[in-house]
């Protein structure tokens, strides 16, 4: 375990390799599981100003989810998630020509309609972070789905970490990002000295 400032971080997020295969697992995050993907409080008043901006991208069964259920819910584990179709992916996710479902609010994001990218749920999966009242706690949310992002990060000798650089630091900071860093690769480069 790591412990950087206010977060607690689970070692298998330092000892892990990953690189998202979408040829494979086809954004099967964006599908799997019981609930929408998790919403921060901050991130509800940013959805409700730039709905009207990623509708455009979103599939009609999207759109009636959305207007039928709301922009987020509250559920049933008593946090705000996004809404789903029928229970399977979430109503902000679309899919390429491809058959590969990725995320309309980011599309809307990269095509410049807006400067928030996606909720921070996802774009730090499979990094999750369970809040409490003085601190955060970081843990790999290791399933079969992501199974080819392990294979491929092995591959590469991607560490999770890294591959994660960008969420981390928006979540969290550089300043924070750079300390995991030498809390991770300090150890590591003192045994290759002192075998």
């Amino acid at each position: 375990m790591i412990v950087l400032d206010k977060t607690v971080i689970s070692d298998e997020i330092a000892d892990n390799y990953f690189l998202c295969d979408l040829n494979k697992c086809k954004g099967g995050c964006c599908v799997e599981g019981d609930l929408g993907a998790p919403l921060e409080e901050d991130e509800l008043p940013l959805i409700d100003e730039i709905y009207e901006k990623i509708k455009p991208y979103l599939s009609p069964e999207s759109i009636k989810a959305i207007e039928e259920q709301g922009k987020y819910i509250f559920d049933e584990d008593g946090e705000y998630s996004t809404p789903t179709i029928n229970g399977n992916e979430c109503a902000y996710a679309i899919y390429d020509e491809r058959g590969i479902l990725k995320c309309g609010i980011e599309k809307a994001y990269e095509d410049g309609k807006t400067s928030f990218r996606k909720p921070i749920s996802c774009h730090l999966y499979p990094i999750r972070v369970t809040k409490y009242d003085n601190y955060h706690a970081l843990n790999y949310d290791r399933w079969e789905i992501c199974m080819p992002a392990c294979e491929l990060g092995r591959k590469t000798k991607l560490p999770l970490y890294k591959f994660l650089k960008e969420p981390l630091i928006r979540k969290f900071g550089k300043n924070w990002y750079q300390k995991l860093c030498d809390t991770i690769e300090k150890p590591k480069e003192k045994a290759i000295k002192n075998p």
